[in-house]
């Protein structure tokens, strides 16, 4: 498969590469920590210091030990506390640790509560910047047995030099100072508290580029649909090839429909999905979509060789995004989300490239005879599945 390949030439305003896995995308953060001179910036859903997790975390305590400013933030849900020892050895090293709507006891169980920081990103000074689907975690690490992988899990990111590093490291800004506002509300009057943080997102809205390469942003504010807006532009200019690779795909009806009707005027469309799921009830509700879908002429793919973490598209070999938001209501909905969207063949090509790989020598084509043929039981569970899912999300008071 394809590793650290350069595709946006030096003449365009800012220049990307594709990291593929923990691998590469853990040793080029590691190496720009190490060359940080004033300021460094991480966001991610998961971190797990065990294996490569902990290489990143040592990167991050030697910046700080050097005078740089270290600021993380993790989610409450996805990373919870510290380890104990780990969270002595950032605090000492000078490493400001920040968690996003931390959660106590039953709390994850509160619909309200369900709205995460699900992005990844990270900016070092005004160099580079990386935006993409890869957790502080190790690709051989599965966090859900406590064991290892026999394959390393399949994710992208990517690396950013030039002017769109200033909108990434803008927008990171925002959300820490949000974060510092909320921890000190008691203090503040709160229509001041509500004032700091429009300016705040209206500021940094004006200074996020819109050229080649583009930071597309979904939140609760200003920012509600532009990741699936953007992926709805792109379905509809599509003339001839699609290829997606999605770890959690249940997308809005909207999406399915583009799909469906760039897959009948003739354009190919490939989706690659989950084969071993990490959670049940997601995947099973995914499945309950496969029939439509293949009746449309859209080709399934179910990786097999691990776990697919991916959320990229590749559509004419032209158009690519490489982030955080998955097809489904968690990320469409309710958490905050970053994709980079570029249009630029180099770089397409590459990364089809990775996905044309990983479907001929990972997966599995999902063959619809013996999908119409699946016996009641599993149609029911799926269609049960189906229905919790959607169940789940009314109780946050939005409609799928």
């Amino acid at each position: 498969m394809g590793r650290a390949v350069r595709a946006i030439p030096a003449s365009s305003p800012s220049t990307l590469r594709v990291l593929q896995g923990g691998v590469d995308l853990f040793a080029a953060m590691v190496a720009a920590f190490d060359a940080a001179q004033h300021e460094l910036r991480l966001e991610t859903y998961i971190f797990n210091f065990s294996g490569a997790g902990a290489d990143v975390g040592h990167a991050l305590i030697r910046a700080a030990q050097r005078g740089v400013r270290v600021c993380v933030v993790v989610d409450g849900v996805g990373t919870g506390p510290l380890p104990a020892s780990w969270a002595a050895q950032l605090a000492q090293a000078g490493v400001e640790v920040r968690v996003y709507a931390p959660v106590v006891g039953l709390g994850f169980w509160l619909p309200s509560r369900w709205r995460r920081l699900h992005r990844k990103l990270c900016v070092v000074d005004d160099t580079v910047a990386f935006c993409g689907g890869i957790n502080i975690l190790d690709d051989y690490l599965d966090p859900h047995v406590h064991g290892l992988l026999t394959s390393p899990r399949l994710d992208f990111a990517v690396s950013i030099q030039g002017p769109l590093v200033k909108a990434v490291r803008e927008t990171m800004r925002q959300l820490w100072s949000r974060i510092e506002v909320l921890r000190d509300w008691r203090n503040h009057d709160l229509r001041d508290v509500v004032q700091v943080m429009r300016r705040r997102v209206v500021a940094s809205q004006a200074r996020t580029p819109w050229g080649h390469a583009q930071l597309v942003l979904r939140d609760n504010v200003r920012h509600r649909t532009q990741i699936e807006r953007a992926y709805l532009k792109a379905i509809a200019d599509a003339r001839h090839d699609i290829v997606m690779a999605n770890a959690y795909f249940f997308p809005t009806l909207r999406l399915r429909h583009a799909l469906e009707m760039a897959a009948r005027r003739g354009v190919r469309v490939r989706l690659l999905l989950q084969g071993h799921y990490e959670y049940f009830v997601p995947y099973r509700a995914t499945r309950q979509l496969y029939g439509q879908l293949m009746m449309a002429g859209i080709e399934i793919y179910e990786y097999q060789a691990s776990y697919l973490h991916a959320k990229v598209a590749v559509i004419d070999d032209l158009w690519l995004t490489v982030g955080s938001s998955n097809l489904d209501p968690f990320s469409l909905l309710l958490s905050r989300e970053a994709n980079i969207v570029a249009h630029d063949a180099d770089l397409a090509q590459s990364l089809q490239s990775c996905l044309l790989d990983a479907i001929t020598q990972g997966a599995t084509r999902v063959d619809p005879a013996l999908y119409l043929s699946r016996g009641w039981v599993v149609r029911c569970v799926d269609a049960l599945s189906s229905a919790m899912l959607r169940f789940g999300i009314f109780l946050t008071g939005k409609s799928y």
